[in-house]
């Protein structure tokens, strides 16, 4: 075996220091130590903490140290939680008070904390923007399935697989994993799955598993990507170690196009756009899951992430529009942002709308509706919803926008009147806000005409999804919630039968509507075989006078996609 030795290593995530300090205020739970040779803990105890300013303590049982504070000697924090011991840095004192007859200390506010460590049972995880893909194979030596590495021990790793990964991992005794990092590094090692969990909404598997049979090499190469992937997610998040130079790691070398390992690489999509737009769905996910562990929004992420999607925008608006309608393996919460925010950029234009306010829009439209995904799941769920369950729903708005304060680059007007208008209503019963037609800027006005849109053509609780027609006369029938002039611009920039939409043709053929010609009539349409999202397996593609091959249109059918 190798030597296993202790180490402190870093929490910097303000939510858990918070924690950690918690569990401390209480008699006995923390030790201060002076920052002086030879000097030994003292028994203190912590009051309370003023997040993120500063922490009262009680150091009346070793009031002999008071000088030494007044002269700016400097302490740690030590104690224990959960069986580890926590220690902070260097902290000066600001005040000490010595009335009434207790010694009280208010001191800095720790920006980190150091958690004692065994080296073998650290996981380090991995933030959002690093992505070490993983490939599972069972015994046979077939590849299995593709999966991303959450996070990585010297005893074992999680990995986030695909559903289909269930039958196998359910038979399974001892599988092989290749981690594939960024710079074509690869690890491979024996392990067995301990525990499953799946996500049925995400159509994903978290399995945790242990490795088997370690030499001591492959030892020593788990702690060096164990520390690797540490020092990596040092650089992200708002505690960001910026002075830290980036791991090799993750650095990408290769230049070639190919689909990196991952979950999404192997999963079936209909055309090549909807592959790359997975990318950006990819993200989403992995934001709202970041969401739910008390994270922000990654500013630098969203950035990246709305560049590709007006990129994609740019090359080729119709198959990116059509795109949206194939990605029925994605949460619900990430299908929608991406079609309001396709359909969005669709209906800006990109003539006189600045590239900055383009991107603006499409990165608040991306996120506007992921404060869901921090609400119970009951409520989503619900076919029906009372007046406090209504409430409750109202407050994604605040949850979404709480978590962009990080994103100084999105400027404040778009993303006020986006994420901030989208729900609200000309008459004002929208909300967050309440707010009427004449507090309403162009850009809420527009985006809740194409969030009512998107919404409508999916399923929910309590309905299924509706057809384009009925969606149209709904608008134009509701000139007190909806702008006319924004809802007019919609049906004359996508039609009666949009791109995405699925229609039956009078001699009795089913086709997905891809491209318009000028006049707002099919040129591109791709056979189908029944009424189901667009899959892998569709028919031939139809180009030009579509209607001499398969007839008139006849209807629209809704699928929600």
């Amino acid at each position: 075996m190798a030597q296993v030795q202790d180490e402190f290593l870093r929490v910097g995530s303000p939510s858990e220091i918070e924690a950690l300090l918690e569990r401390l205020i209480q008699p006995g739970g923390a030790s201060l130590l002076l920052d002086k040779p030879g000097s030994t803990p003292l028994p203190v105890v912590v009051m309370e903490q003023a997040v993120p300013q500063t922490l009262l303590l009680d150091i009346t049982a070793v009031r002999e140290i008071v000088g030494e504070l007044r002269r700016g000697t400097g302490f740690r924090l030590l104690g224990q939680v959960r069986g580890k011991m926590i220690r902070s840095p260097v902290l000066k004192s600001i005040q000490v008070d010595t009335s009434d007859g207790r010694v009280q200390c208010r001191c800095e506010y720790p920006h980190y904390l150091e958690e004692l460590q065994r080296r073998e049972a650290f996981r380090a995880r991995l933030r959002l923007g690093m992505e070490v893909g993983a490939i599972v194979r069972g015994a046979e030596g077939e590849t299995a399935a593709q999966g991303d590495l959450k996070d990585l021990s010297q005893q074992g790793c999680q990995l986030e697989l695909p559903s289909s990964a269930a039958a196998l991992l359910a038979e399974a005794v001892l599988v092989e994993i290749e981690l594939c990092f960024p710079n074509d590094t690869r690890f491979t090692i024996q392990a067995v799955p301990r525990h499953t969990v799946a996500d049925s909404d995400r159509q994903a598997l978290r399995v945790g598993f242990q490795f088997e049979h370690c030499s001591a090499e492959q030892e020593r190469k788990l702690w060096f990507f164990v520390r690797e992937i540490e020092r990596e997610s040092s650089r992200y998040g708002d505690d960001a170690d910026v002075g830290r130079l980036p791991s090799l790691l993750f650095q990408s070398q290769s230049a070639s196009a190919a689909a990196p390992v991952g979950r999404r690489n192997l999963q079936a999509y209909p055309t090549p756009m909807a592959r790359r737009l997975a990318r950006v769905a990819g993200y989403l996910d992995a934001q709202l899951l970041e969401l739910r562990q008390g994270d922000d929004i990654d500013s630098v992420q969203l950035s990246r992430h709305a560049d590709m999607l007006l990129q994609l925008a740019e090359e080729d608006i119709e198959a990116l529009l059509f795109a949206t309608r194939c990605l029925g393996q994605e949460p619900l919460l990430v299908r929608h942002g991406l079609g309001v925010a396709v359909h969005l950029l669709a209906l800006a234009g990109t003539g006189t709308v600045p590239r900055d306010v383009r991107k603006a829009l499409a990165a608040s439209a991306m996120v506007h509706d992921l404060g869901k995904g921090l609400l119970p799941p009951s409520l989503l769920a619900a076919e029906s919803l009372g007046p406090e369950a209504r409430t409750l729903l109202r407050e994604h708005v605040a949850l979404v926008k709480q978590r962009l304060g990080s994103c100084q680059w999105l400027a404040a007007g778009v993303m006020t009147a986006v994420v901030g208008g989208i729900n609200e209503r000309l008459d004002g019963s929208g909300y967050p806000a309440g707010a009427t037609s004449d507090e309403l800027p162009e850009l809420a006005r527009m985006s809740a005409v194409v969030d009512a849109v998107d919404a409508m053509r999916r399923d929910r609780a309590d309905r299924p999804a509706w057809r384009i027609d009925a969606v149209y006369r709904h608008l134009l029938k509701s000139p007190s919630q909806y702008d006319p002039r924004w809802v007019k611009r919609y049906v004359q920039r996508f039609g009666l039968r949009p791109v995405g939409s699925l229609v039956r043709f009078s001699g009795g053929a089913l086709a997905w509507v891809q491209r318009l010609d000028q006049q707002g009539k099919p040129f591109q349409v791709q056979l189908a075989e029944r009424v189901a999202p667009p899959g892998e397996a569709l028919g031939e593609v139809l180009r030009g006078d579509v209607t001499s091959r398969l007839g008139e249109m006849v209807e629209e059918i809704p699928v929600s996609t």
